[in-house]
């Protein structure tokens, strides 16, 4: 659920690594969106940051690299990064971080402590992160919020299908954990119909995924 803004406009500062920063003041998230998304268009940098200096987070946008970043100050401080492998996602992300801050970017895909991590491949990156996840739980969350972005049940509601429509050079960090999470919950994976984009994932129907959907719906 979005943070509801709190009464009045709410600050914040836009920066790129060349120094030229931006100040604004907002009434709501789809203000602060619209005017970062003119910011982030009218330059060209190696980053582009987004500080809520109030709330001590911070959304770092690295376009190069294929990063982003998110940081959070105070007792619990951390800083997680993710691999970007679609430009659309830099956009899509400030506007997470608008509307719930750090934590809006909890779903929007594989978070590492270590930016280190981000350079192994995309089969070891998604086994590693399906191996944090230790309990029946978890894995069912991570499970809905991997559907959350990319799945749908099939008309028949015996199946539910992952990347549907995708074609298996895409999300394939995402694919491996999701394969991974699969064995360790004991679901069944089905063939694909023909037909089918290379990239999906088939798992019969199975009531702890239905009642986890129903959150992400």
């Amino acid at each position: 659920m979005a943070r509801p803004y709190s009464p009045g406009p709410k600050p914040f500062v836009f920066t790129v690594g060349d120094g030229n920063d931006q100040q604004v003041s907002v009434g709501d998230p789809q203000a602060a969106y619209e005017a970062f998304a003119a910011f982030f268009r009218g330059r060209e940098s190696d980053t582009y940051a987004i500080e809520d200096e109030a709330a001590g987070q911070k959304l770092v946008l690295m376009p190069r690299l294929g990063v982003i970043s998110r940081i959070k100050d105070g007792d619990q401080s951390r800083s997680e990064h993710l691999k970007v492998e679609r430009a659309n996602r830099y956009l899509t992300g400030a506007m997470l971080f608008f509307e719930n801050g750090y934590a809006g970017l909890d779903y929007f895909g594989q978070w590492f402590s270590d930016l280190a991590d981000l350079d192994a491949s995309p089969e070891t990156r998604g086994a590693a992160r399906a191996a944090t996840f230790t309990t029946e739980a978890a894995a069912i969350h991570e499970v809905g919020r991997i559907w959350a972005n990319s799945g749908i049940v099939d008309p028949s509601d015996q199946y539910h299908v992952f990347f549907d429509s995708h074609d298996v050079d895409r999300d394939r960090a995402e694919r491996a954990e999701l394969l991974q999470l699969i064995a360790f919950l004991g679901l069944e994976r089905v063939d694909a119909p023909a037909g089918a984009a290379g990239g999906e994932v088939w798992v019969r129907a199975d009531p702890r995924l239905d009642a986890e959907y129903e959150r992400w719906s």
